[in-house]
């Protein structure tokens, strides 16, 4: 067996019910194949087994009390994956489904997009097996305190910096860096996504949504094409999906979808700016579900109790342009195949892990653009490092100069995965590229450092 073979085998024998992390593992080792024969250095010092393995995961009791009186207790965790080239970084979720697994697998993928970034960031995940969706704001502060009072043990400026994430926004790390600043009595950049009053950075919410456009625009021209005139299907309707909407908007694209956890939504005129602002208002305010869209504006579809991918292969919906932005493994490879056949020529992906393996292999076979998380949707990740400059500078940046800066850092990584893709005998393998060009950056630094 090879090296990559001999490692994947050992994760799943080791944790067999970690299937997010063994697919995120099997997806990058396979394509690191040609590192080893160009690398025995990395074989020699035992990189590529070392590199699977977190440097900690940290698993810890939340209790908390909610308006009724009544104790709760929900799971929280951190895994800190990698440190070799930065501080630990990556964000926060609270969601049912959280389980060491997913956060493994997201803390994996973390350490070889930051790495993309060409910022000093390591790779880490976190967050609890909380529901924040129908929690008072007193329940959501109360919880976000008691899971701080022990993650702030773990974390720091120069340690590990968390950001937000599924079912943490702007509020939630509000609360969280209060509580922090509280229990250390210091004001220090340790999370990232705070508020402009208070630390954060002008395009922060905007970032992910914005870096995945600006990383499709560029695979796009590499076939001398724009968004201009092109129908975009997205998923999700957060913070992703909200702000992926605006930039296409502005480079001349047309978005049709949205959708939640209960239905989604089709408008073939378009969700314009307005529209768009009634949507931010609904989900970022009211914390309403997208059917309302369909009941406001006419010519509307809407589908209960299915994706936008489901519609594309139900419904026969036709689009250019895939976007997806809500979480992992939410297109399988029949949607893949119904999205080929709609006429779309470009997925990139906004949300992390979105495509299931047989996805990819679709997308592939197909010789369609295809833009992995770990490169697409890097964007957010690289503005938090870009707060976290400033924060350690003690300065703010306008918003035209984040912008210009996150949009030089998305053509960089587009530049870089091309660069290892071509340089590796994958021309125009966007997932081999990204994931070779990742790994030897921090596989540099930890042989540098000898076996720690």
């Amino acid at each position: 067996m090879s090296v990559v073979r001999d490692v994947l085998a050992k994760i799943k024998a080791t944790d067999p019910d970690q299937f997010e992390f063994h697919q995120a593992a099997e997806e990058v080792l396979s394509s690191l194949e040609p590192t080893v024969q160009k690398h025995p250095e990395f074989v020699k010092a035992g990189i590529y087994e070392r590199i699977v393995e977190p440097d900690r995961a940290l698993q810890f009791r939340v209790p908390w009390v909610d308006d009724k009186g009544n104790v709760k207790v929900n799971r929280g965790y951190r895994v800190q994956f990698n440190n070799a080239i930065g501080p630990y970084k990556g964000g926060l979720r609270f969601h049912p489904s959280v389980n060491l697994g997913i956060l493994k697998f997201l803390g994996f993928e973390q350490v070889f997009k930051n790495a993309l970034t060409t910022l000093p960031m390591g790779g880490g995940k976190g967050g609890a097996d909380f529901e924040p969706k129908g929690k008072s704001d007193g329940e959501v502060m109360r919880f976000c305190q008691g899971f701080m009072r022990e993650l702030e043990k773990h974390i720091g400026a120069d340690t590990d910096v968390p950001a937000g994430d599924i079912g943490v926004g702007g509020r939630e790390i509000g609360y969280m860096y209060g509580y922090y600043k509280k229990l250390r009595n210091e004001h220090t950049g340790v999370l990232t996504g705070k508020g402009l009053d208070w630390g954060g950075s002008l395009i922060r919410p905007e970032a992910t949504g914005y870096g995945c456009v600006y990383f499709a625009a560029e695979m796009l021209a590499t076939r001398k094409e724009s968004f201009q005139g092109k129908t975009v299907a997205v998923s999700g309707a957060g913070n992703v999906a909200q702000y992926t909407i605006e930039k296409v908007n502005e480079l001349g694209g047309k978005c049709i979808s949205l959708c939640d956890s209960s239905s989604t939504i089709v408008d073939p005129a378009g969700i314009d700016r307005d529209k768009l602002a009634f949507v931010m208002q609904l989900k970022n305010e009211q914390r309403g579900r997208i059917s309302d869209y369909a009941s406001r504006y006419p010519g509307v579809s809407c589908y209960v109790g299915e994706s936008i991918w489901d519609v594309i292969k139900n419904h026969g919906l036709k689009v250019d342009v895939a976007l997806p932005s809500a979480t992992q493994n939410e297109i399988d490879g029949s949607h893949a195949q119904a999205l080929v056949k709609a006429g779309c020529t470009c997925v990139a992906e906004g949300a992390n892990m979105p495509s299931t393996p047989e996805a990819i292999h679709v997308y592939q076979e197909s010789r369609i653009l295809y833009g992995p998380g770990k490169a697409a949707n890097a964007g957010g990740v690289a503005t938090s490092g870009l707060e976290m400059s400033q924060n350690s500078m003690r300065l703010s940046w306008t918003r035209e100069e984040v912008d210009q800066r996150l949009h030089g850092i998305m053509k960089s990584i587009h530049k870089a995965c091309l660069s290892a893709a071509d340089a590796y005998g994958r021309p125009g393998d966007y997932v081999t590229g990204a994931n070779i060009a990742g790994f030897l950056k921090v596989a540099r630094a930890m042989h540098a450092y000898g076996v720690v």
